[in-house]
């Protein structure tokens, strides 16, 4: 069972993000507080579920959470400030819209730039330990599948469909194939051809 809090007696806010690896797509993010007595036995680590428990969680957590909010940077931003930053500012952006103030933030990963004049605490693998950091994962993983999916009507040839913009096989030779499309992060290496040497 997944740790309810860090800090007992505080107003905690999970914050995880989705997308980082991805060669398309914005980055997404989530801040989610849940109520101190929240109990869930499915909510874990977003990577960890399949796609049907995830949205059924994506509605619990929404409907339990004390507050919740989704953020994201598109690819143009991550160009300009580059993927780690602008996870770190997704998160941001999510925080910034909560209805309710946290007194700590607990972050998954290693990385974070302070939000304000809240204390925050870096946790690796916190979505695989941490309740709210689990259902921000969620949110996060679930919004921008969401965003990717609509994408895709647009763009089939990329079957983001299936990938959600990660760089798979078939999302390479599409790009090699069509090239890249306005959506596509510019700053990343997109194609393998920089593996191969040309004599």
């Amino acid at each position: 069972m997944l740790a309810s809090f860090l800090h007992e007696g505080l107003v905690e806010a999970g914050c995880d993000e989705a997308g980082r690896g991805c060669l398309a797509g914005p980055v997404f993010a989530a801040a989610v507080i849940l109520p101190a007595d929240f109990r869930n036995e499915l909510l874990n680590d977003s990577k960890q579920l399949t796609e049907k428990n995830r949205y059924l969680l994506r509605e619990v957590i929404q409907k339990e959470a004390i507050s919740w909010a989704v953020g994201s940077y598109d690819n143009t931003e991550i160009d300009e400030v580059n993927i780690l930053n602008a996870s770190i500012f997704s998160m941001h952006r999510a925080l910034a819209q909560l209805k309710v103030k946290p007194d700590h933030i607990l972050v998954d990963g290693n990385r974070f730039k302070p939000y304000q004049d809240i204390p925050h605490t870096c946790v690796v693998k916190g979505d695989g330990k941490y309740l709210s950091i689990a259902a921000a994962s969620i949110l996060a993983k679930t919004y921008r599948d969401d965003f990717m999916l609509a994408l895709h009507q647009e763009y089939p040839f990329y079957a983001w469909k299936q990938n959600k913009g990660y760089p798979t096989k078939a999302h390479r030779e599409a790009i090699k194939q069509y090239g890249i499309t306005p959506y596509h992060r510019k700053s990343f290496r997109l194609t393998d051809d920089q593996l191969s040497l040309k004599f």
